[in-house]
């Protein structure tokens, strides 16, 4: 994990190289909202509804305490697969590839009258990092990484289906265990070849290409979310800024530790389920304190009906008017 982390932090898109896709939705992504965006199913597929198609899945940003997780999805027919990527293309994991070549490869296959413009389809879930850690930060139930991470997997190849696109082998890779991710498509998508694996983005040139639909999409949404601060977005302004927004990148923790409010943390791009987070947070607790209520605390809770069904203590006190009021009927009321 640690050697991921790393090649993420390595490969940081700086500023000048960020490719603003389709998939940037720039009031969405400022809101803190996550969304879904699908390019248009090509004509290629559209012309022939028979076609069979393999699609790729896979993610960036699973580990950043700043920024969304981006889920990305590329399909295209079977008998182009590994010419049209691999051969013609060159598209590998987006974290061996550089931020020029990850950001000219998302331009071309965004490109009306290219190659890939004319036989690919791709979309993305961008999934904030408020909904992230409201998900995981419930009182109840906890929702938690891997869950909120499958289930944008699953709405993803669910919507392409719709489109009446004829997917015949997926290819995705894993989270957790492979065979037990991997069963579980198989009974949503029973008519469908599944095939779920560790480093997959390096093994299936569909999943190579998802990979870099995902990574240019984070990268630019970070980019979106640290402009909204008015602060410059010259290159090496970003470079000193927050950089890849990983806690293990000293630019992302200086930043966290110098730009914290101290009541309210950071704004909607922080995850503030992360440990990183939390212990800013608590190391530079602000003077207030809060005092949320629990479902535990029944005792000191008031409920709506205890304002019109209370009776007079046993130390004879008269009841409220309010209570008077709805106890005793309308007639004997107004009379």
């Amino acid at each position: 994990m640690e050697g991921v982390i790393n090649a993420d932090i390595e490969q940081e898109t700086p500023a000048k190289d960020v490719f603003i896709a389709p998939s940037i939705h720039v009031e969405d992504i400022l809101l803190g909202t996550s969304y879904t965006h699908h390019s248009p199913v090509p004509k290629t597929i559209t012309q022939d509804a028979l076609i069979e198609c393999g699609l790729g899945v896979d993610e960036a940003g699973r580990g950043p305490v700043l920024g969304p997780m981006v889920y990305g999805l590329l399909y295209l027919p079977l008998a182009s697969h590994r010419s049209l990527l691999a051969d013609a293309h060159h598209f590998d994991d987006s974290k061996v590839l550089t931020p020029a070549v990850r950001s000219s490869l998302m331009q071309t296959l965004c490109t009306p009258g290219s190659e890939l413009y004319h036989n690919c389809g791709w979309a993305t879930r961008v999934m904030s990092a408020r909904d992230i850690s409201a998900g995981m930060l419930k009182p109840a139930g906890t929702y938690n990484l891997n869950a909120q991470a499958m289930d944008a997997t699953i709405e993803l190849i669910k919507d392409v289906f719709a489109k009446g696109v004829n997917v015949k082998e997926i290819y995705i890779d894993t989270i957790g265990s492979p065979s037990v991710y991997q069963k579980k498509l198989e009974r949503i998508f029973p008519t469908t070849m599944i095939t779920v694996a560790k480093k997959a983005d390096s093994l299936y040139p569909c999943v190579s290409a998802a990979s870099v639909c995902a990574k240019v999409t984070r990268d630019a949404a970070l980019e979106v979310c640290y402009r909204s601060y008015g602060l410059e977005d010259t290159a090496d302004a970003v470079a000193e800024g927050w950089g890849s927004g990983y806690p293990s990148d000293a630019r992302c923790t200086t930043w966290l530790k110098r730009n914290m409010d101290p009541f309210f943390g950071w704004g909607s791009e922080c995850r503030f389920s992360w440990g990183t987070a939390k212990d800013l947070l608590e190391s530079k607790a602000s003077d207030f304190k809060i005092d949320w209520p629990t479902p535990d605390n029944d005792e000191q809770a008031m409920r709506v009906t205890d304002f019109f069904l209370a009776t007079p203590e046993d130390d004879g006190d008269e009841p409220s008017e309010l209570s008077s009021w709805f106890s005793r009927p309308v007639t004997e009321a107004m009379f």
